[in-house]
């Protein structure tokens, strides 16, 4: 299978030609909901705001740059939570939208492992549109592929690529998620699986690599014609390329009055909003030399892959290391204890110059079955914890890093108190990073926003390397 991917032909200049004569004439808003704040991982230049009152929505839609990211974090919330957001977001977007006669894309941003409240999400968004404007849905679109953390969709299956080694989604230690698990690889028994049997697999729809090598527009526009019923369409790709050639014939089918959601990964915002590469980002474009203090990093996530990175992130000397002992939860006063030796310790260390890496303990709180309440309860009190450890630092450090999404979402909103940022590129593949706005407890602060599950074992001691440069 994959000799066969090896195999297919390269795009000529003809897909480059044809997409910058198809994008020259769209002008609809694009809207990314973000479930959590890695969503921006492909694109720079780009506003991300990280509340959604209707005066916020307005902003957006009135922002001159076509594309603006919503940080939600729904990827934390509880389903009923997720559902009140979405209803309430869905609701003021279509009054803006009225009221300004603008037109809009609205993606629902998810991760490329495929956690996440889906199809709550987008059920709900098509729904409340539906009901509150003119607007009808014929379809969603599904659209995984994320090429900077390995993610392909080959043949309807979705795979987590590790250097040379496919494996396929369901397989993963994602899809053994406490909240968001699956067991289905192939996108199409995905939908099935995580509808409920509401969309069976015979139903939905595919665009080939081989269409999208041949470069067959007009065979990928008639299935999207095809679309109605809010029927799901899978998208392979394993390259950029790819996706900008599904997008071709996607804007012919908006051109033609097709209404479409889109439930898709990060690749795809960086295509459709006609964001150009950037080279990566270096010490010299962040940090200036007149803030003398130590940069701050937590580490929250608490998958395979962060625990690697963390462990090749302790071979550095120049950094100052603190466990957070999350198991003393159970004992409220050791638990405050425990919040005041750490704050003490990261605002020395940082005055003094050091960078500080402050870690929850490697070993996750399980309680036993039947006790998911109490569970929950006890992971916001720790989430609280760690958000003051950057909320309460004193002085200002250098620069902030958060491992994992929820994490990130928190210590954005919370702990660095961020209303409205400008995404300015990325560090590393897939590791983007905000500057904070004047609002911002720390203003103009570079913000490295570190997905759990994106790069190598030495990628975040890397990213600390570049930024520790004397």
């Amino acid at each position: 299978m994959f000799e066969r991917v090896s195999n297919l032909p390269a795009y000529g200049p003809e897909l480059e030609n044809t997409w910058k004569q198809e994008r020259s004439s769209f002008t609809q808003k694009i809207i990314v909901l973000d479930d959590d704040p890695t969503g921006v991982q492909t694109v720079h230049g780009i506003p991300v705001f990280t509340d959604w009152s209707e005066e916020t929505i307005m902003d957006m839609f009135e922002e001159e740059r076509q594309m603006a990211f919503l940080l939600t974090n729904s990827r934390a919330f509880s389903t009923e939570k997720t559902r009140q957001v979405h209803t309430d977001i869905a609701e003021r977007i279509a009054r803006v939208s009225q009221k300004l006669n603008q037109p809009f894309l609205l993606i629902s941003r998810g991760d490329s492992t495929l956690r996440g409240h889906y199809p709550l999400e987008t059920a709900v968004l098509k729904e409340t549109l539906e009901k509150e404007s003119s607007l009808h849905y014929d379809g969603e679109i599904i659209l995984p592929f994320f090429k900077e953390g390995g993610r392909e969709t080959i043949d309807d299956v979705h795979y987590v690529k590790q250097g040379d080694r496919y494996t396929p989604a369901g397989e993963t230690e994602f899809a053994k998620d406490r909240m968001f698990g699956f067991k289905s690889s192939n996108m199409k028994d995905w939908v099935e699986e995580k509808t409920a049997g509401e969309y069976k697999k015979d139903s939905v729809l595919s665009i080939s690599l081989d269409e999208l090598r041949a470069l067959d527009i007009t065979a990928m526009t008639d299935k999207l014609m095809q679309l109605k019923d809010f029927q799901k369409l899978i998208v392979n790709a394993v390259t950029e390329e790819d996706v900008k050639a599904f997008s071709i014939a996607l804007l012919r089918a908006i051109k033609a009055e097709k209404n479409y959601l889109y439930r898709t990964a990060a690749s795809f915002t960086k295509v459709i909003g006609d964001i150009s590469s950037k080279p990566y980002l270096t010490k010299n474009d962040l940090l200036t030399e007149a803030n003398p203090n130590g940069g701050l990093i937590v580490v929250g996530s608490h998958v395979q892959k962060t625990t690697d990175q963390l462990n090749r992130l302790k071979e550095l000397s120049s950094v100052h290391f603190i466990e957070f002992n999350i198991h003393l939860v159970m004992d409220e006063i050791k638990f405050a204890e425990e919040i005041t030796r750490i704050q003490q310790l990261v605002n020395s260390k940082i005055e003094e110059g050091i960078t500080v890496c402050v870690y929850t303990s490697r070993k996750r709180l399980d309680l036993e079955d039947g006790r998911k309440e109490e569970e929950l309860a006890l992971s916001v009190k720790i989430s609280n914890a760690v958000t003051q450890f950057v909320h309460e630092c004193n002085p200002q450090p250098r620069f902030v890093i958060a491992k994992g999404g929820i994490t990130s979402s928190d210590v954005g909103t919370i702990g660095l108190e961020v209303k409205k940022a400008e995404v300015i590129g990325q560090i590393a593949p897939g590791v983007p990073v905000w500057k904070t706005g004047e609002d911002s407890i720390f203003p103009h602060i570079p913000y490295i926003i570190f997905p759990g599950n994106v790069g190598e074992d030495d990628t975040l001691k890397k990213v600390v390397i570049e930024l520790e440069k004397r």
